[in-house]
């Protein structure tokens, strides 16, 4: 389909939606219309659910990790207590094993010392990098100012020694001493300088950027860089005004580091080839339903990018960046495309693995979608994970609603198995038949997703002095 305008764009969406509900979901007795007012159960024939283990009530998991080698089979999932009884324990991280998918399990647990006294989500996101031969988690958490510890962005383990738990070190806390809060995300990223560097978003606006060679090696200042700027148009205060997601990845086209932020008025593209001076390249901006950007997320060439803005009936729009990277196009502000898994859906996190895009869409589950037409994208595969009825109030149906179910994913490039969390029923491993990997150069692309090779650099970035 070709999008020529708001309303088309619009009409399409709300018209091919509708009656993609219509077909794969039951109907409600009380409204035919509402496709969510029963429980989803199943999912297609092509994605092969390998293990389910519940971890707990609702909210109880949030972000994970997947590490890359096959040889390091583990998955790393934050835990929290989002909602509900925040006085719960849950809050830091757990290790599952993957060495045989169909059997994963929980191996290690690591917790905040008195969960009690911590107010707050707790563990919301995890990162993993590789520095001189051994691995390290990053495990980003969230504290308020009602207890203590509300200035600790993340914890840093060693876990160099898995599957021997009893060698996992405790390396230490970032902390923010101006600020409180925490870290929402962290990406970790292998720069092409060499560096291995996390970009953190949360607990102040502009988000941070760390050297983590730096923080490993005791630094005061935990290895900071330095904050990055302000989203254009976003008034300084207030976690509105920062970022909520980072992707960062080498372009081969311009040879640079390009970081995509997704934050205050919607989407935000620098060049941090040197990170310690960022500078604007593009933006996405005042784009027509859009008031702040959640996730952003470019095609392996960066000519295309997925993005999300969270709230309910509200598609993944998909927007050309190429004249943005060109510097024909200051600021982007009509999408060429969009999707949605089902009419009242709203769309999560996702992962770009070319033509794939795989979308935790909260009460549609996992997604897979297919956008080698940009301007046409369809889905190909999904699972319902959440298995539960779309509940009243703040947390069903409405403006910011639909937000239970499916919550993160990652991908392993080398042999294509998915993890995925939902925030009612735990963590899920699956199968997508045809899938056994992925490698952007057998699509004609570069090597490049959310995935860093820790020992080589990005792909197509010259070979760094320093080598990690």
């Amino acid at each position: 389909m070709r999008l020529n305008s708001p309303v088309n764009l619009l009409t399409v969406i709300l018209f091919l939606a509708a009656g993609s509900a219509r077909a794969q979901f039951p109907a409600s007795s009380n409204d035919p219309r509402h496709s969510l007012k029963d429980p989803h159960v199943g999912g297609s024939s092509n994605l092969k659910v390998l293990r389910h283990i519940p971890l707990g009530g609702w909210s109880k998991v949030l972000g994970l990790e997947l590490e890359q080698e096959l040889s390091r089979p583990y998955v790393y999932v934050a835990r929290a207590d989002w909602g509900g009884d925040m006085s719960m324990t849950s809050k830091g991280v757990d290790i599952i094993s993957i060495k045989d998918p169909a059997k994963a399990e929980v191996i290690y647990s690591w917790r905040i010392s008195n969960p009690l006294l911590h107010q707050g989500i707790g563990g919301r996101d995890n990162a993993y990098f590789k520095l001189k031969g051994r691995y390290y988690l990053v495990n980003n958490l969230q504290f308020s100012s009602g207890g203590p510890d509300a200035d600790v962005g993340a914890v840093v383990l060693d876990v160099t020694g898995l599957p021997d738990t009893s060698k996992i070190k405790e390396v230490g806390f970032i902390r923010t001493p101006d600020t409180k809060g925490g870290f929402h995300n962290g990406f970790m990223y292998k720069h092409s300088d060499g560096r291995a560097i996390l970009f953190a978003t949360g607990g102040d606006p502009g988000g941070r950027i760390y050297d983590m060679e730096k923080f490993l090696a005791g630094d005061p200042n935990y290895g900071m860089i330095r904050k990055l700027p302000h989203p254009e148009g976003g008034a300084a205060g207030g976690r509105a005004a920062g970022y909520h997601d980072y992707y960062v990845a080498y372009d081969v086209a311009t040879k640079r580091d390009l970081l995509w932020g997704a934050g205050s008025g919607g989407y935000y593209v620098y060049d941090v080839s040197k990170p310690e001076e960022p500078v604007l390249v593009t933006s996405l901006t005042g784009v027509s339903g859009v008031r702040n950007g959640h996730t952003f997320t470019p095609t392996p060439d960066g000519r295309y990018a997925v993005t999300e803005t969270e709230y309910q009936y509200t598609p993944l729009r998909i927007f050309e960046t190429k004249p943005g990277l060109d510097g024909t196009a200051k600021n982007i502000s009509r999408p060429v495309g969009a999707w949605l898994g089902s009419w009242d859906g709203n769309p999560h996190n996702h992962e770009v693995r070319w033509p794939y895009v795989f979308v935790t869409a909260y009460m549609d589950g996992l997604q897979v979608m297919n956008m080698m037409d940009p301007t046409n994208p369809y889905t190909v595969a999904y699972h319902f994970t959440c298995q539960c009825i779309l509940p009243a109030g703040a947390e069903g149906a409405g403006q910011a609603g639909g937000m239970e179910g499916a919550s993160d994913l990652d991908i392993r490039n080398a042999d294509g198995l998915i993890v995925s969390t939902d925030r009612r029923s735990g963590f899920w491993v699956f199968k997508m038949e045809g899938f056994d990997g992925w490698n952007g150069r057998q699509w004609g692309m570069p090597n490049t997703s959310s995935v860093q090779d820790w020992d080589n650099g990005p792909d197509g970035a010259p070979k760094p002095a320093r080598v990690s």
